[in-house]
């Protein structure tokens, strides 16, 4: 046997010891997937209760110490950034169940094997992210990238869950040139909804800073009139891919119609907090929906093309 050999061998065999454990790959997929989206809401409670730097350091929460310790003085925001830390910790582990099940699928594609790297690697950046944000006082620009980060996981974990319920071959359209097109369309305005929403925040009175209210130099009202306009042309591109797509398989539409449900309930969240002056519950409810927006035109493209 060869030196190369060997730890192949080794390999095969160990995948072949996780083999008895397959049958849990699915469940640990959509954990991931809740864990991911759970996460945005975690982190913006941390935002929206301004417990950003509820721990003055990382990776301890206090210098000498990894936990918060409580005494009479000790107000929730340790509790609250420690709690969120914690479901980080949490989603590594997630990672590493995952990364195992996936990777050592030696009967599927290695294209979907290496997916399995995705949701961990994602998770140690974002823990890294997040040491970064806090170290740096809760720059502006960090804090998003924080959230797009986890936006992005949110669209590549359901993306992993996908694929591991279709085959290997390559992808073919179920749908016309047009419907595809629109698919894609819609997963740019999400990105355009998206990224004018967490720049609305970062301008408005829920930025994160305690001391700080409008961390980001823009006209909130503005940003808010153009994140409410990107909506309305995503709105436009789904109602127009509904119709396109009215003649087409079940999937594709059963799929564009969850996203439909998805974006008015996000609308409604929308317009309610903005008129009732942003209370932070409606605001959380409208960063967890947005995760969930991201899965939703996800699966949209994603099911106009099967293996």
């Amino acid at each position: 046997m060869t030196a190369t050999a060997a730890p192949t061998s080794r390999f095969a065999a160990f995948a072949g010891w996780i083999d008895r454990f397959r049958h849990w790959t699915r469940a640990i997929l959509v954990a991931n997937l809740i864990g991911q989206i759970g996460i945005i809401g975690t982190g913006g409670a941390v935002r929206l209760t301004k417990s950003g730097l509820g721990c003055s350091t990382w990776p301890q929460c206090e210098p000498g110490q990894f936990t918060p310790q409580f005494h009479e003085a000790t107000t929730l925001h340790p509790y609250i950034e420690f709690g969120n830390r914690t479901l980080t910790g949490v989603l590594a582990l997630i990672g590493v169940l995952l990364a195992v099940a996936v990777c050592t699928d030696l009967k599927r594609s290695q294209s979907y094997r290496l997916l399995g790297l995705v949701p961990l690697l994602g998770v140690l950046a974002q823990a890294l992210i997040g040491g970064v944000v806090v170290l740096l006082h809760l720059h502006p620009g960090w804090v998003s990238l924080h959230f797009g980060v986890s936006a992005a996981l949110v669209a590549a974990s359901l993306y992993v869950l996908h694929r591991h319920d279709e085959g290997d071959k390559a992808p073919t359209r179920v749908v016309g040139p047009r419907v595809r097109a629109l698919a894609w369309a819609l997963a740019a305005l999400t990105a355009v909804v998206v990224v004018l929403g967490v720049l609305t925040t970062g301008a408005g009175p829920h930025s994160g800073d305690a001391e700080v209210g409008y961390r980001i130099a823009v006209d909130p009202a503005l940003l808010t009139r153009w994140h409410a306009a990107a909506v309305w042309v995503f709105l436009a591109a789904l109602a127009a891919y509904l119709v396109a797509a009215r003649g087409g398989p079940a999937p594709v539409r059963r799929a564009a119609l969850i996203l439909l449900a998805i974006t008015l309930a996000q609308g409604l969240i929308g317009y309610v907090q903005y008129f009732t002056d942003l209370p932070e519950l409606l605001v959380g409810l409208h960063m967890i929906g947005a995760a969930v927006l991201i899965a939703g035109t996800t699966r949209v493209w994603l099911t106009t093309r099967v293996r």
